[in-house]
């Protein structure tokens, strides 16, 4: 078996997770900044995102299929931040909200949840710059 099969085997990515910093807004009682679990997510997952955000556009003399990139975003965000739970029934319940997406949208500024939707993306292994990556195995 390769060094590269073993490593993949040892490696798994299912469950990778990691804390994140997003904003100098979170900050607890002794003025730390605060941490997002978030997790990895999957092909697959995304793929169902971008499934679910497509629209066919009834207006469009062509039925041209639109994409909705925030309703992607809210999807990310939502499904892999693992702390705290956008999910959480009774806070969605305290703030007044019907579920996830708008709990996600009362609690964080919009640059926050672009924040938060990239930093999953670069832990999945989107955004990353191939060039270093290449260099770096050069040397």
């Amino acid at each position: 078996m390769s060094t590269l099969q073993q490593f993949l085997n040892r490696h798994p990515v299912d469950n990778l997770t990691e804390e994140v910093v997003i904003s100098d807004r979170f900050r607890d009682d002794e003025g730390q900044l605060m941490k997002f679990t978030i997790r990895a997510m999957s092909a697959d997952d995304m793929a169902s995102y971008q499934k679910r955000a497509m629209k066919i556009n009834p207006k469009s003399k062509d039925r041209k299929v639109e994409i909705d990139s925030g309703a992607i975003t809210k999807a990310i965000v939502v499904n892999h931040t693992v702390n705290p739970s956008f999910k959480d029934a009774e806070s969605i319940r305290e703030l007044g909200c019907f579920d996830a997406d708008s709990y996600l949208q009362k609690v964080l500024l919009a640059g926050e949840i672009e924040e938060l939707a990239k930093e999953i993306q670069r832990i999945s292994g989107y955004n990353t710059n191939f060039e270093e990556l290449v260099d770096e195995a050069k040397n």
